[in-house]
């Protein structure tokens, strides 16, 4: 697997910020989160954007449109996101969020102490380390209000990898998808709640599900051990 850029960075206990200072480098229109609202999808209520594709762009235009692969750990790697109200609140901000700051998600997974996510940057996407702040700030506030604990430091690190590659692109979205079984939270990706593989396999065609699905993932270079 090669990727051209990968970035780490650390935060303050009040802002999370990205090393990489560089403006996006992209090309195209647009195109709005087309994720499901993950309220929506488990209280049972079709999302209004339930049939909507996968929103996947051409493999060669990976560079172009600036396709990232982010991993964020909270401190200390403590396990504070721990049952349904914390993991919502989690996953509903990054959608939201990812949505205000126009960037694409194609695969996600949050968990108790960590989260994945692959995006894709359009031309008018905010820089992607504001994105970061934000989901960070207003996630360590949330949380720390349902804990009673103000101003308690919630997360500590993340790194980012720009994806140039189409075989990195692939298995890193296979990664992603899967990261609930290979932290043996189930046996099949599908049925954890809070990641994009439930969502992948009915949006996408089953040629995409196969051909993402069918990458291997143990040469995949990620930090994972929380």
């Amino acid at each position: 697997m090669n990727d051209e850029i990968t970035h780490r960075g650390g935060h303050t206990p009040q802002a999370l910020e990205c090393v990489d200072s560089s403006p996006l480098s992209v090309s195209g229109g647009l195109v709005r989160q087309t994720a499901p609202r993950a309220a929506a999808r488990r209280s049972g209520d079709a999302p209004s954007n339930s049939i909507v594709p996968w929103p996947h762009a051409p493999v060669h235009k990976l560079d172009d449109n600036a396709v990232y692969f982010v991993t964020a750990g909270t401190l200390h790697k403590q396990r504070l996101f721990t049952d349904k109200p914390r993991l919502d609140l989690l996953e509903h901000r990054l959608m939201a969020l990812a949505n205000q700051y126009h960037w694409q998600l194609e695969a996600w997974a949050v968990f108790s102490n960590h989260y994945h996510f692959i995006a894709r940057g359009f031309p008018d996407s905010t820089h992607l380390g504001r994105f970061l702040t934000h989901l960070h700030a207003d996630t360590a506030r949330g949380l720390n209000r349902l804990d009673r604990t103000e101003g308690r430091q919630v997360w500590f690190n993340f790194r980012d990898t720009k994806l140039t590659f189409e075989k990195s692109y692939l298995a890193r979205c296979n990664y992603v998808h899967q990261n609930a079984v290979h932290h043996q939270l189930v046996r099949v990706a599908n049925q954890y709640p809070w990641c994009s593989a439930a969502w992948f396999e009915r949006v996408a065609s089953p040629a995409m599900v196969q051909t993402i699905y069918s990458f291997k993932t143990d040469q995949v270079n990620v930090e994972d051990d929380f």
